[in-house]
């Protein structure tokens, strides 16, 4: 919400408040303010000038030579390339030496042959955005009012010397989006009440608005509150500069008298509004309705809309004429040709309007405000004070009455809150006085029994319904800086993390001591990245309303999340990249009953590139899946798992490489898998090749948990290795051969190493040659060579019996 300090002065006595103290105040009181901006700051001597002879330049075909009165004594003759310059005209100026926006500075200087002393400006060269310029001002300058002074400051005819305070409103102060709501509240901090100045309203009492129009409504529950107010011989016209430069530094384009006028009044009181060209209507009835399948409308944006049943459309009695609180229909805009005004003034179901928004992507200062909510108190009000702008600004007679197609009935809203309550909540020592001082103060009437607040609380203020809303109004405006502070009393237990996070923690220290970086990635995706890489079937869980199509549902893996990753960082040139991410995934059971999501912490890991980087002494190395699975199994083995952990080939992830994939297992459960990521799949995430695993970790954590460490001495008795080398299968992997050799090596064996695998030339075609080290030590002897000569003699005949390798 961008609120003009100079409008705000007119409700308010400002005049010993600077709006940078306006503005501490307000944020103190928990409204959020995001900064201040004075639209004339880093500009400097532009003026009002007037164009006395404008004639075509001899050496262009599209530039004027004006001669300009700028209040000096002679004419300043300006080179000038707008399409609508012309004699006659009052317009903006910057004179040698004057800096525009983006801090230009301005020269005299020559223009094809032709001397140009300054430069007449656009809106834009003064620092106004395109989508707030009028239209007919868009491609050339902007005409200053006949009544401007030559030569005199340009900045306080077009409001530049205001200050825009810019308010974040949190969906809870809805109130606060208009002008009025503002200044309420600036009156409760600086104990002042507003004075509002609308403009009366004059009926035209020979004539009713129902003889114009009939308005009904299907369900009062889509619009619990609608009226038309009918005003005739407006006539269509610019809007004076005071109201287009008000719209203009909130942001709003200005159109034309009756247009604008909405605007203001949406601005002022937070009440949407809209103007229907009464004859396009071709019709003397109003019906609101929801829209029927396959109807269709032309909005003011010209798109072609296909209506459902679940938009609340403004139709003559027959077709739809407009989108109900997002967007009027092309079809009876207010032009130039307009001379009587059909004037709706409505509330409509938050909900509602909130979907059509998000359906066709038209989210606008009306529907923002129907979907927060808006003071139903002032809905006619402001149709009342917009009428009167109307009359006064387009010339038009208001006819008497509204034609009301339903109405809200108010309740009274009571809430009570004692003092000794508020001063529980806050740590204070407020009295009644205090309390009562306060809710003065926002204008909120009251009764008081002993210590006992019962508050009437205003329509404006529709936020407040429970006790705790009142002790958040004693707090922000007594001043969130007043509260006292105090240290927690009573006996404190000292915290401390559960096995649970001890290992998480500690797992993420091993994982960056080989060298990967933690990534932390959003939960939410696509539907098609949620279902890659799953661990287990389950049903997607999708938003109800997402931010977009690619944060819609929540992921069932964390492998595409740093994908996502790598391929941002590939993209700038960062070709090694090795990540790993603790988070939850999401599942869902085919048959839960509620369809509640149940969440597990996964360990995800990727890598890319090369894990040894080129220089003088080494060659540069890729990662490839060893390298991977050489740091899970660093991982495992530091946590005590390893003896459990198995690898067994797969081919049933489709994203991964079918012939470098296995799946992870801990005694017999498949907790994860490593492998390559599929060609395609790179392709489709734009990456180079690409190593991930991911992991169970809550599987991790529960097997960690019946894990023991044996510490030994380091043997003081020499160690013995004898090497072995096979002829196997190809099939054969190196985990069956170990598993085989470990069980019959004897309680001896200290490790085995796979130090070379060969297959090739002088070797069987699907056969390969395997060679092991095997070192052998026992704690309480020297070893001789008969037993380890007895230990590889089973071992050998183990693998002969179990694989028929032959022993090379």
């Amino acid at each position: 919400m961008l609120v003009s300090y100079k409008w705000l002065s007119e409700y308010l006595d400002l005049s010993n408040i600077s709006a940078k103290e306006l503005a501490d105040q307000m944020s103190l009181t928990g409204i959020e303010v995001e900064g201040i901006e004075q639209p004339e700051a880093g500009l400097k001597k532009i003026v009002v000038g007037e164009v006395k002879e404008c004639v075509p330049h001899p050496n262009s075909d599209h530039l004027s030579i004006c001669q300009v009165d700028v209040g000096e004594e002679e004419l300043s003759q300006i080179v000038c390339g707008a399409p609508n310059v012309k004699a006659g005209i009052k317009v903006i100026v910057a004179l040698p030496g004057a800096r525009i926006v983006g801090n230009q500075k301005i020269k005299k200087g020559k223009m094809r042959g032709e001397v140009s002393n300054g430069m007449i400006c656009s809106l834009q060269e003064l620092g106004y955005s395109d989508n707030v310029i009028p239209k007919a001002y868009a491609e050339g300058i902007y005409y200053m009012p006949a009544e401007a002074v030559n030569g005199s400051d340009v900045f306080p005819y077009l409001d530049m010397d205001d200050q825009i305070i810019e308010l974040s409103i949190t969906p809870n102060r809805a109130d606060a989006l208009s002008m009025r709501g503002v200044a309420y509240e600036v009156g409760a901090i600086y104990r002042q009440t507003p004075q509002f100045k609308d403009e009366p309203l004059v009926e035209d009492t020979s004539e009713q608005a129902s003889d114009y129009i009939n308005v009904k409504v299907t369900d009062p529950a889509d619009a619990p509150a609608y009226q038309i107010r009918v005003i005739k011989d407006v006539k269509i016209a610019e809007s004076p500069l005071w109201l287009q430069t008000r719209l203009m530094n909130e942001g709003i384009r200005p159109i034309n008298n009756v247009v604008d006028v909405t605007n203001y009044i949406l601005l002022l009181f937070g009440q949407p509004l809209h103007a229907f060209d009464y004859q396009k209507l071709n019709s003397k009835e109003i019906l609101v309705r929801r829209a029927a399948a396959g109807e269709e409308l032309v909005t003011l944006d010209g798109e072609t809309r296909k209506l459902s049943n679940e938009n609340i459309v403004i139709t003559n009695g027959k077709i739809p004429v407009a989108l109900a609180g997002v967007m009027g229909g092309a079809d009876s805009e207010i032009t130039n040709e307009t001379t009587t005004v059909a004037l709706e003034s409505a509330l409509f179901d938050s909900l509602a309007i909130r979907r059509t928004s998000k359906e066709f992507n038209l989210r606008s200062e009306s529907s923002s405000r129907f979907e927060k909510g808006i003071n139903q108190a002032t809905i006619g009000q402001a149709g009342e004070v917009a009428a009167a702008m109307i009359a006064q600004l387009a010339g038009g007679t208001v006819v008497s009455g509204v034609s009301l197609g339903s109405e809200i009935t108010l309740e009274k809203v009571e809430v009570s809150v004692s003092v000794t309550r508020i001063n529980e909540y806050l740590g204070t020592a407020l009295d009644k006085a205090a309390v009562g001082e306060i809710f003065d103060a926002l204008g909120f009437d009251y009764t008081e029994d002993q210590e006992l607040f019962t508050v009437v609380v205003p329509p404006r203020r529709w936020d407040i319904e429970i006790e705790a809303d009142l002790i958040e109004e004693v707090a922000r405006i007594y001043g969130y800086d007043n509260l006292p502070s105090t240290l927690p009393k009573g006996e404190t237990v000292a915290g401390s993390l559960t096995k649970g996070q001890t290992l998480v923690r500690r797992i993420k220290s091993l994982l960056e001591g080989c060298g990967v970086s933690e990534a932390i990635s959003y939960a939410l995706t696509t539907e098609a990245k949620s279902r890659q890489f799953l661990l287990r079937e389950s049903q997607t869980t999708s938003l109800q309303w997402p931010m977009s199509e690619e944060r819609s549902v929540l992921r069932m893996n964390l492998i595409s999340g740093l994908l996502d990753d790598v391929a941002y960082n590939t993209a700038r040139k960062n070709a090694n990249v090795a990540l790993y991410e603790v988070g939850r995934v999401f599942y869902q059971e085919q048959d839960a009953k509620k369809n509640l999501p149940y969440e597990e912490n996964h360990l995800g890991i990727v890598l890319t590139g090369s894990r040894q980087v080129k220089d003088w002494q080494t060659k540069e190395t890729a990662v490839d899946f060893y390298t991977l699975k050489g740091i899970l199994e660093t991982l495992f083995e530091a946590i005590g798992i390893s003896t459990n952990i198995t690898y067994e080939a797969t081919k049933e992830f489709s994203e991964l490489h079918p012939g470098r994939t296995a799946k992870i297992l801990l005694a017999d459960q498949v907790i994860g898998f490593i492998g390559q990521i599929h060609p395609t799949t790179a392709k489709s995430y734009d990456i180079p090749a690409t190593y991930a695993a991911e992991l169970n970790l809550q599987a991790v954590i529960e097997a960690t948990a019946e894990a023991t460490f044996v510490y030994e001495p380091v043997s003081k008795f020499p160690a013995v290795s004898r090497d072995i080398a096979l002829l196997v299968d190809e099939t054969v992997t190196n985990q069956e051969l170990v598993q085989v050799i470990q069980a019959n090596a004897g309680k001896f064996l200290q490790s085995v190493h796979l130090f070379d695998v060969y297959q090739g030339e002088n070797i069987a075609e699907g056969k390969k040659s395997m060679a092991y080290s095997l070192t052998f030590v026992n704690a309480e002897a020297t070893l001789v060579d008969e037993e380890i000569n007895q230990s590889m003699t089973k071992v050998e005949k183990a693998l002969v019996e179990q694989f028929a390798v032959s022993i090379r």
